[in-house]
């Protein structure tokens, strides 16, 4: 079996998974306090050393990585969240964190079920209740998870330790949370991240900004300058694929005649 086809057939599969990300952080360059991803790999000769060595499975169940495939292995897509730039609004609940943390969220889903999700998206605003809530209706939690509520007909101030003031008096803290590590953390989906089996929550230095929101940290021009990138390598792993297949028809149906 030709083992160049299953390399440059890995090569675009991974090339194609590349292009899904970074058109999707391409979609998402305008989207308040979106986070980038990226997509990582592995040379087939690395994960065959790997599994040589791996003695966990021990020697009766070997696992086996497949055959004639020393491509490229298609590894797990990671968040950079690397602080995006600032716009600013003037809105008094627009607010963007400075720093490493994230805003804490009581999400209900479709079925009625409450949880706690966290997100870096800050544009905020009043319900007709008086209560801090996202733009889809979520309310916005203090530093004791209890929603936020305000009188509507005071003016607000909010300092960078997030303390909501309404006629020279603290009403609430927003809650600024943060994880020991980002691993433990993934994407749920409406911009917001929910933490997985494992997560440890950690006090947060960030401040908070009033009148402000944290951008999409996806630099266009980088974006499209890696568009090209995995143009022209999806392009070279298919000119391989044509030169196999030709090959493949020349001795087929020429040589085998002889």
């Amino acid at each position: 079996m030709l083992k160049g086809l299953y390399t440059a057939y890995t090569g675009m599969i991974h090339e194609q998974k590349r292009l899904d990300t970074m058109t999707n952080n391409l979609a998402n360059a305008s989207t308040v306090g979106f986070k980038k991803e990226g997509t990582t790999s592995e040379a087939f000769e690395d994960i065959l050393a790997y599994k040589l060595k791996d003695s966990s499975v021990g020697l009766a169940a070997i696992q086996q990585n497949g055959w004639n495939n020393p491509g490229v292995k298609i590894g797990e897509n990671y968040t950079d969240y690397s602080q995006g730039s600032f716009r600013a609004t003037d809105n008094v609940y627009d607010l963007a964190l400075s720093g490493e943390g994230f805003f804490a969220v009581e999400f209900t889903n479709k079925a009625g079920e409450t949880s706690t999700k966290y997100t870096r998206d800050g544009s905020f605003t009043l319900t007709q209740e008086g209560y801090l809530a996202t733009k889809d209706g979520d309310f916005v939690l203090d530093a004791q998870n209890r929603r936020i509520r305000l009188n509507a007909n005071s003016e607000t101030e909010i300092d960078q330790e997030g303390y909501l003031i309404q006629n020279n008096l603290r009403v609430a803290q927003i809650q600024v949370a943060d994880f020991e590590d980002y691993d433990y953390l993934e994407k749920y989906g409406e911009n917001y991240y929910q933490p997985a089996e494992g997560a440890v929550l950690a006090d947060s230095s960030a401040t908070v900004n009033s009148g402000y929101l944290e951008m999409a940290n996806v630099n266009t021009v980088a974006e499209m300058v890696n568009l090209i990138a995995i143009t022209r390598a999806y392009e070279a792993n298919q000119k391989i694929l044509q030169a196999y297949d030709s090959g493949l028809d020349i001795a087929v149906n020429q040589l085998g005649k002889l």
